[in-house]
């Protein structure tokens, strides 16, 4: 739970306020060594970070920034393209009739921009595939939300056998757990096989997809965690909290207070705070400490202790750092700071600011027709390595189903030129289709 409360807080004394931050560089580090949860003698797992609390740490992270919540929605939807879809061009009439029943029992739409946000935002995703009582088809195909799915531990070999799917947010008891067991990441298709033929496994199985990473580990983290601990994510939030003080009072935002989370929960821990409503009070008590350490007379020449460490990778990480803020300049340099802060979310997240409309400052620069289009057509592009990973569940259920001539496909949706009178098209890469 995050008891860092971000907020500003009044200096009555020198007429200003002050700002208390969280540090975000921490979201995607664990503190603490990962060891396997065990809930009851027969489910265990691994946690999704030290507390478990990974994912949705994260994606609160990303839904109070405007920037980056529109980047990642951009990103789904650019996977997602013209949407996934089994083409049978090549097919006889039976089995194009197979096809299409199968397509109207299952939300395909639904399904793939689901593992498409999924995959944007953490990296990895759950395919489910529900087989027939005579387990001689695949009759369904379901998305499970990554942010609820966690892996049981590796057996000696490295692998995987199951997912656990529950609402991790809140304690979990081990009934209400759903167990899905988990195809060999490595040889999906043939151990599919394997079970089938042996009459084990049940008709659940789960297919993992997932990005590959310079590390390996259980979860993945993704690329865009650089804009937490390069700090720009935390640069560009003080930037709208120290406007909006200003314009609500024209108060100056004279400090920066950033704490750790870890900060909190070394008091919580040692006054044996548990109740969260005492969490809270807690915390604002030792706010207040705060701001009267840098008030008043009697305070003038006091020192401020506070623990630190170092990082592997040379870095001092501190519980509380107080940062004086120079009030010299006026809130329209901010401006620029917002801006720069903007662009380096985007680049991080491989969106070109004009594609999603965020151009952030008075004077607004802007990308001609052509140019804008080009950008497009290259972000779509860059989405065939992820097309790849993410159409292993449905070559296996074309190839279990025995649909011969099916290929699965996401076309791009190419946007033209006016010479063409039509606003955009279709454009793919399978073979079968004379549009290439």
């Amino acid at each position: 739970m995050d008891f860092s409360f971000d907020s500003i807080a009044i200096v009555p004394e020198l007429q200003a306020r002050a700002i208390f931050h969280s540090d975000s560089s921490q979201v995607f580090k664990d503190d603490t060594d990962i060891s396997e949860r065990v809930l009851d003698k027969n489910t265990s797992y691994i946690p999704w970070g030290g507390d478990d609390e990974m994912p949705y740490n994260v994606l609160k992270k990303i839904e109070d920034d405007e920037t980056l919540s529109t980047c990642q929605l951009f990103n789904a939807e650019i996977c997602y393209g013209a949407g996934l879809q089994y083409n049978t061009e090549a097919c006889t009439a039976a089995v194009k009739e197979e096809v299409e029943d199968f397509c109207l029992d299952n939300n395909l739409a639904s399904y793939f921009l689901g593992v498409c946000q999924d995959f944007k935002h953490f990296g990895w995703c759950i395919t489910v595939i529900l087989l027939n009582e005579q387990r001689t088809k695949v009759v369904t195909v379901l998305r499970k939300e990554v942010a609820y799915c966690r892996f049981t531990k590796a057996d000696k070999d490295g692998v995987i056998k199951e997912v656990l799917y529950a609402n991790w947010r809140k304690p979990v008891q081990a009934d209400e757990v759903e167990h899905i067991p988990l195809l060999n990441p490595a040889s999906p298709w043939n151990d599919l096989r394997i079970r089938i033929a042996g009459g084990k496994g049940g008709c659940k199985f789960a297919i993992l997809t997932k990005v590959p990473t310079p590390d390996s580990t259980y979860y993945p983290i993704p690329h865009y965690a650089s804009i937490f601990k390069s700090k720009w994510y935390d640069i560009k939030q003080l930037i709208a909290t120290a406007k909006k003080a200003k314009l609500e009072n024209s108060a100056p935002i004279k400090y920066h207070i950033e704490v750790a989370n870890k900060y909190w929960d070394g008091i919580f821990k040692a006054e044996g705070i548990t109740d969260p409503i005492k969490m809270q009070a807690r915390v604002n008590v030792e706010k207040q400490r705060i701001i009267e350490f840098l008030t008043g007379a009697q305070n003038a020449g006091k020192v401020w202790f506070s623990t630190f460490y170092i990082s592997p990778d040379g870095k001092e990480q501190h519980d509380v750092v107080i940062n004086r803020i120079d009030n010299s300049k006026e809130g329209g340099d901010w401006e620029s700071d917002h801006q720069e802060a903007v662009n380096m979310e985007c680049f991080t997240l491989r969106v070109h600011s004009n594609l999603v409309g965020s151009v952030p400052g008075k004077s607004q620069s802007n990308n001609s027709g052509s140019d804008k289009r080009e950008l497009y057509t290259i972000a779509q592009a860059l989405q065939k390595p992820y097309h790849d990973l993410l159409f292993l569940p449905h070559r296996i259920i074309i190839r279990f189903n025995k649909w011969a001539g099916v290929v699965p496909d996401c076309p791009f949706v190419m946007l033209t030129t006016l010479d063409e009178h039509k606003d955009a098209k279709q454009v793919t890469t399978n073979n079968n289709d004379a549009d290439k």
